[in-house]
């Protein structure tokens, strides 16, 4: 198992910046995608940011070039620093990790959320 503890959400005014992270514990061997998602419209919750083990990212278009996804490796924690931000930012943003086993089997893991409200 693994767990993921979430942080940094918080209250922002448009424009403003707030950082977010999830540290892994737990059996973290085999961990390799971390990423960010959040509620949307019409499914049940959308990519906003992932990164592979070797440092590969992927946005959704939403963000780019306002938000930065990062890892550390040695702390099992991914990073999504948030900036510009718009009132359409506000959610919940979920954690998750993907972990593949030796014999191949994958897991997804999922964070309990962390509330950002962009508010004037």
């Amino acid at each position: 198992q693994v767990r993921l503890v979430e942080s940094g959400g918080g209250l922002v005014q448009p424009g403003g910046s707030l950082r977010l992270s999830c540290a892994a514990s737990g059996s973290i061997s085999g961990i390799n995608v971390m990423g960010w998602y959040r509620p949307a419209p019409g499914k049940q919750r959308e990519l906003v940011a992932t990164i592979t083990s070797v440092g590969n990212t992927n946005y959704a278009d939403s963000v780019k070039g306002r938000f930065a996804i990062s890892r550390d490796n040695v702390k099992s924690t991914v990073y999504l620093q948030m900036n510009s931000l718009k009132l359409e930012d506000t959610a919940v943003y979920y954690c998750k990790v993907v972990r593949s086993t030796m014999d191949g089997r994958v897991y997804e893991y999922w964070g309990q959320g962390t509330q950002v409200t962009v508010s004037s």
